[in-house]
């Protein structure tokens, strides 16, 4: 998986990444533009009343104060009072204007991540955390709302303020405003400095933020294995490590903070004071009024905080454009290569008019699934190693059951993967009553194909919505889902508190795992697919429950074109035929009975052992017992020789 703990990009190509994924965010933003930009000018307009207080009390100074004037001085103080609540009064309209609309920016850019990461292919999210794809989907959504409401206007409503506010500082004297502009240049240089090391380090602290929610995830996830081998002192000293690491970029990123805040703050400091000593002795040598005096300092008094803020106001810029390239490094993902996903993408073939397409050069029935040398290589696989599946032949005719039977790690649960497209073959052709899957709409293929995986997961939903989920857009009643659960025996339902409308918890931990496997049987059911695959639904089963949920479910195998995978004598009796799996081709297809007879390879992994005196390639010679007890395990070699497949 994915995890970026540290970022070795070049500051210069991070700097452009960023500035492009900043850009990037104007369609969400041009909906609402107007509302942001009215803010602007409403914040522009708040922050020029603080510079006309100055000038009312250059006005007081000169006039009222000078000539012992209480009347003026109270006019005078009433004009401050006004200015500042005219200022807290836009300020507040400024907020109301952007915060419902940044929150929908927010919500739309959530919603689109998400629908993304739903048709992103199955190897990426075999490739990232899960805890980097919710850091992006949380945490960097939240930034760039906040840079949306706050830095992004205030650039502009601070470097507005400071333009106007040197415009009256020249206008009073423009010796004592280049006194105050000397700081500017040093000031430029210092910030882009600034900017590009703190870039780097915001966006290592997001990264392993993502790192630590990835960890804490599975830690709960995982807790039933943590608290069984004892590892929780295992998983805190790895949580205190990446705690750590995460604990040391916060604080250089404090430590960067704080130092251009100092310089910020030390240099216009030292120029005020230059400008309060000049500007006293000019007013000494009678050359400047006080009240231009009192109204130079409140003037700069007031530029001190958008010029102090820049450096607060960059860095959150530069976490907010760390965040977008986060974000976008997501959303620039491709969803598919399938031509399926264009809009001409063909029909069902269930359906009248792709049925007599399908047929029309045959003039015969649709012909099941077809496999036609298929080939398989994982993304991230060597360049130079095999291919997992090496040109597999296959025909599971209409209304068959076909066992699919290998060794461990053989490639079982790819392949069977390759039917609903949840990985896409590398070269072949796979075919649903002659329609070439790679030209189905992605829906509609998965509509037609249901899979009950190996492993059955469950969402934070009740049962009925568990079930449900796998009848398609059309949905299931309750008429459907009490038939799914009674052919995988879920009895155990009506024994809920609450029976259908239970909630069955997070990954349905809630549950066994029999339950589980029967439920997820259940919704593979529920919406009678026309083509079944069943990836080894039995296994966390008893014997009896076995027996119970074969007898029903041989009624549904009937009704559809089925590919089950299959490690036990049992599983395999469910099926017309079988096919064997091996060095990434069908090596043998048959009934049980005629593999039995003619595969020494079948015959070992259906009873541990050839028939033959010979061992089979890469097994334990003839006599040698597969593992403890396998002398004594049932089900075995002759379990099969004395039984039929169906």
């Amino acid at each position: 998986m994915t995890s970026a703990t540290s970022d070795t990009t070049a500051p210069d190509h991070r700097h452009r990444s960023t500035v492009r994924s900043l850009r990037r965010l104007w369609p969400y933003v041009r909906p609402v533009r107007a509302r942001l930009a009215l803010s602007a000018v409403v914040a522009v307009v708040a922050s020029c009343m603080s510079l006309f207080i100055p000038l009312v009390l250059k006005w007081m100074v000169d006039g009222p104060v000078q000539d012992r004037d209480p009347g003026g001085v109270w006019l005078g103080g009433g004009i401050v009072l006004l200015l500042g609540l005219l200022e807290a009064g836009l300020f507040g309209v400024r907020r109301w204007l952007v915060a419902r609309p940044l929150a929908g920016v927010e919500a739309a850019m959530r919603k689109d991540l998400y629908e993304h990461l739903q048709r992103l292919p199955v190897d990426f999210h075999d490739r990232w955390a899960s805890g980097q794809l919710l850091s992006r989907a949380t945490m960097d959504l939240q930034i760039l709302r906040m840079f949306l409401a706050f830095p992004l206007v205030f650039l502009v409503v601070n470097g507005a303020t400071v333009l106007i506010g040197f415009a009256i500082l020249f206008a009073q004297s423009w010796l004592l405003g280049l006194l105050l502009l000397a700081p500017a240049v040093p000031l430029m240089i210092l910030c882009s400095y600034f900017e590009t090391r703190y870039a780097l380090a915001a966006r290592r602290a997001q990264d392993q933020a993502g790192d630590l929610a990835t960890l804490v995830e599975e830690s709960v996830l995982g807790i039933r294995i943590i608290k069984a081998f004892g590892r929780h002192r295992s998983q805190a000293a790895s949580f205190r490590r990446q705690t750590r690491a995460l604990w040391d970029t916060e604080i250089d990123k404090a430590r960067l903070l704080s130092n251009i805040w100092a310089v910020i703050m030390t240099l216009p400091e030292i120029a005020l004071g230059a400008a309060l000593v000049v500007g006293a002795l000019r007013v000494a040598d009678d050359r400047l009024s006080a009240g231009t005096l009192v109204a130079f300092l409140s003037t700069a008094l007031t530029l001190r905080w958008p010029v102090e803020s820049i450096g607060f106001l960059l860095a959150m810029s530069n976490e907010s454009a760390t965040a977008a390239d986060r974000y976008f490094e997501v959303r620039d993902t491709p969803r598919t290569a399938d031509a399926a996903d264009t809009p001409d993408a063909a029909d069902a073939p269930g359906t009248a008019d792709a049925a007599a397409a399908a047929t029309a050069d045959r003039g015969d029935r649709p012909d099941g699934i077809r496999l036609a040398g298929v080939r398989f290589r994982y993304p991230d696989a060597p360049p130079d190693s095999p291919e997992l599946l090496r040109g597999i032949d296959l025909h599971i005719r209409p209304g068959e059951t076909m066992a699919l039977v290998g060794a461990t790690g053989c490639g079982k649960t790819t392949l069977t993967a390759l039917l609903p497209r949840l990985h896409r073959a590398t070269g072949g052709r796979i075919t649903l009553d002659g329609v070439d899957t790679a030209d189905l709409a992605p829906g509609r293929l998965r509509e037609l194909v249901a899979v009950a995986f190996e492993e059955p997961t469950l969402f934070s939903a009740t049962v009925r919505e568990n079930v449900e989920m796998g009848a398609g857009p059309q949905g299931a009643d309750e008429e459907d889902v009490r038939r799914a659960l009674a052919v995988a025996q879920c009895d155990f339902v009506d024994a809920l508190p609450q029976g259908l409308d239970t909630q069955v918890g997070e990954q349905g931990l809630s549950l066994s795992g029999g339950q589980r496997q029967r439920l997820a049987l259940a919704r593979a059911v529920v919406g009678r697919p026309q083509f079944l695959v069943l990836d080894d639904p039995l296994s966390a089963l008893d014997v009896h429950t076995e027996a119970l949920v074969e007898a029903a479910l041989r009624d549904v195998l009937r009704a559809t074109t089925a590919l089950v995978v299959a490690h036990r004598p049992s599983t395999v009796m469910l099926a017309d035929r079988v096919a064997l799996l091996a060095d990434g081709r069908i090596t043998a297809v048959g009934t049980h009975a005629e593999l039995l007879r003619d595969s020494a390879e079948y015959r070992y992994l259906m009873s541990g052992a050839p028939a033959d005196g010979a061992a089979a390639p890469g097994r334990p010679p003839r006599g040698t017992p597969a593992g403890p007890g396998a002398a004594h395990r049932p089900g075995g070699l002759a379990a099969l020789e004395g039984s039929d497949a169906r």
